[in-house]
């Protein structure tokens, strides 16, 4: 199997969704894994594109079926990547692009050894973390607590993964983080 799963995690508001859809953008022959969640849409955000916004019932209905490659529960919402997707995508030799938390990440890891990059964007601090999720304005004080306070957790994963970008300045980190990606991806042609 000559496809690969580039797996990117981050803690939240680190910058990794506007890295992912930069890559998409650039057309490295990268497919998207839209993931699948529980939670309403943020503004701008689009169901089909962003996330499948799926309520909790139609979720646990999936989790039954076994239609997922991973899913956890993170802020009371449930997120899951669903697994026919990427079955069918890597059956057809193309490679994927996953922007999963880093539980997510180590289940693909395991289930997929061997074809995988799992790449970490981390912040250039917690405290620019913290301003970031500040300028959101999509969640009070106690839920940017709690998002740092997992963030703390989740840093402290990152040397489980393959490749570290720290995200201080977007353009720096988006080069780092393609030149990783077209080199990994020269390697599966090689």
């Amino acid at each position: 199997m000559n496809a690969k799963l580039f797996v990117i995690s981050a803690p939240s508001g680190s910058g990794k969704t506007t890295l992912c859809n930069k890559l998409l953008k650039d057309d490295l022959g990268l497919e998207r894994s839209v993931s699948m969640t529980t939670r309403e849409p943020r503004p701008g955000e689009k169901d089909g594109r962003d996330y499948h916004f799926v309520s909790k019932r139609y979720f646990r209905s999936a989790i039954k079926k076994n239609g997922f490659l991973e899913y956890e529960e993170n802020f009371g919402h449930l997120y899951g990547t669903p697994k026919k997707f990427i079955e069918e995508r890597l059956k057809k030799g193309a490679s994927v692009l996953l922007s999963i938390d880093v539980k997510g990440a180590m289940k693909v890891q395991r289930q997929y050894p061997g074809n995988n990059v799992l790449i970490f964007i981390l912040p250039p601090s917690l405290s620019a973390l913290k301003k970031r999720l500040k300028l959101r304005r999509s969640e009070d004080k106690s839920a940017i607590s709690k998002r740092l306070k997992l963030a703390r957790k989740e840093i402290a994963y990152k040397t489980k993964y393959d490749f570290t970008v720290t995200n201080d300045r977007l353009d720096t980190a988006y080069k780092r983080l393609k030149k990783i990606i077209l080199s990994e991806l020269k390697r599966k042609a090689e």
